[in-house]
């Protein structure tokens, strides 16, 4: 009798593929759900700033509003996406109150015009979810991790209309070298469900149409490389902007509510000098322009000072929309100089900048074939590897590991820089 008693390996497997695609599917209804509702605030709001100019002079109010929230609920040393990765690759808690005090907070920067994201607020809320989710059907320390990569996945697979990569995204992303794999089933069934819930919920992906793929011959594979090299600059420079600019907010404003009363300043002014909102929010009309080929050259600065201003001053959002629209602009810069289809580089753009920020290649192909389609994969392939490799130790998230080197087989358990 015993021996009939000990699970066979095959076995194991089975209960875990039945356990997790209910507790996936869980989730990913929710996470969808949640992450639906949010990203239609985010698109409200985005639409109330567009069409009443003077909301952006409220800027202070929506600044102080966010500070006053954080410190009500006692969070104002909160970490972030950071506190989200810890809580996987560490023992880390997840704060009751992360997801909706990102919810909101988002919110209240895209209505007043913060040059911020969606989807970075979206790891944290999805975060949130799969832990609260987890601790409340009493799931273990192990079993919770897993959790909390289902949440990621499923908001941010319905955010941002790439379910696959949502799914893979969040394994990749914790410790560089290493692929959670014990996670697969359940990110990738939560992502699907969380992108299926949200396009029954009204909320549509985000796809774009390159208008040139030329033939990949010698000269094109050249001119990619160089892209990459030159977008693997410019993601660490992204990195060190909005790090630095961090610092220099907390170095000369110790308290956090004259902290956002600069910033909010600081922001007003540069949108008043540049003349135009393209810069204010997530950007995507220039994302949008740079796919069509034609955008002003010094486009990616303005979006990483606005962001680098935005962010470090407190206001809440995400990084990655915001870097995909630097490595659009940037790469769409590019093509034009190269003569090469400036709306090709602008999507290699996107997705070299999303590797060299995140360090998570393989998520980066996949979001180009989700968003671009497969005809460009030779080129996103050669030039995310390249500007992988290039873009050094750097990342937007400082609780990001990196388990093995770039260019040697060798573990160095080492922190983004």
């Amino acid at each position: 009798m015993e021996r009939f008693a000990v699970k066979t390996p095959v076995m194991q497997n089975v209960e875990y593929f039945v356990k997790w695609t209910v507790i996936s599917c869980v989730i990913g209804v929710i996470g969808g759900m949640v992450g639906s509702i949010f990203g239609l605030g985010v698109k409200y709001a985005t639409s109330l700033f567009q069409t009443y100019s003077w909301i952006l002079f409220l800027l202070p109010v929506s600044g102080l509003a966010i500070v006053f929230l954080y410190h009500i609920a006692g969070q104002e040393k909160h970490r972030g996406t950071n506190m989200v990765l810890d809580s996987i690759s560490s023992n880390e808690e997840i704060t009751p109150a992360t997801g909706p005090l990102i919810f909101i907070s988002t919110i209240l920067t895209h209505l007043t015009g913060g040059s911020a994201g969606r989807e970075g607020a979206a790891l944290q809320l999805g975060g949130s979810i799969g832990s609260m989710l987890g601790k409340a059907i009493h799931l273990d320390e192990k079993d919770r991790k897993i959790a909390v990569m289902c949440g990621m996945s499923a908001c941010f697979g319905a955010l941002f209309g790439t379910p696959l990569a949502a799914g893979v995204f969040s394994m990749e992303v914790i410790s560089i070298g290493i692929m959670y794999y014990a996670a697969l089933v359940p990110c990738v069934f939560a992502s699907f469900v969380g992108a299926g819930v949200a396009q029954l919920m009204g909320l549509s992906g985000e796809h774009f149409t390159i208008q040139e793929i030329p033939a990949f011959e010698l000269r094109s594979a050249v001119i990619i490389v160089a892209v990459g090299v030159l977008c693997a600059l410019v993601s660490i420079l992204l990195c060190l902007v909005l790090h630095t600019g961090e610092h220099l907010y907390e170095h000369y404003f110790k308290n956090p509510y004259i902290r956002i009363l600069a910033g909010s300043v600081i922001l007003i002014g540069l949108t008043l000098i540049v003349g135009t909102r393209d810069y204010n929010g997530s950007s995507m009309i220039l994302i949008e322009e740079a796919m069509e080929g034609h955008v002003r050259y010094e486009a990616f600065l303005l979006k990483m000072l606005f962001t680098a201003v935005t962010l470090g001053a407190g206001y809440k959002g995400g990084e990655i929309v915001p870097t995909l629209c630097v490595g659009a602009t940037f790469g769409c810069v590019l093509g034009t100089i190269f003569g090469f289809s400036p709306s090709l580089c602008a999507a290699c753009g996107m997705v070299c900048l999303f590797a060299g920020v995140t360090n998570c290649p393989i998520s980066s192909l996949i979001i180009g074939l989700e968003m671009c389609g497969a005809g460009a994969m030779p080129y996103f392939g050669i030039a995310i590897a390249v500007t992988f490799t290039l873009s050094g130790y750097y990342g937007l998230y400082k609780s990001q590991k990196f388990a093995y080197s770039k260019t040697r087989t060798e573990y160095i358990n080492r922190k983004a820089n």
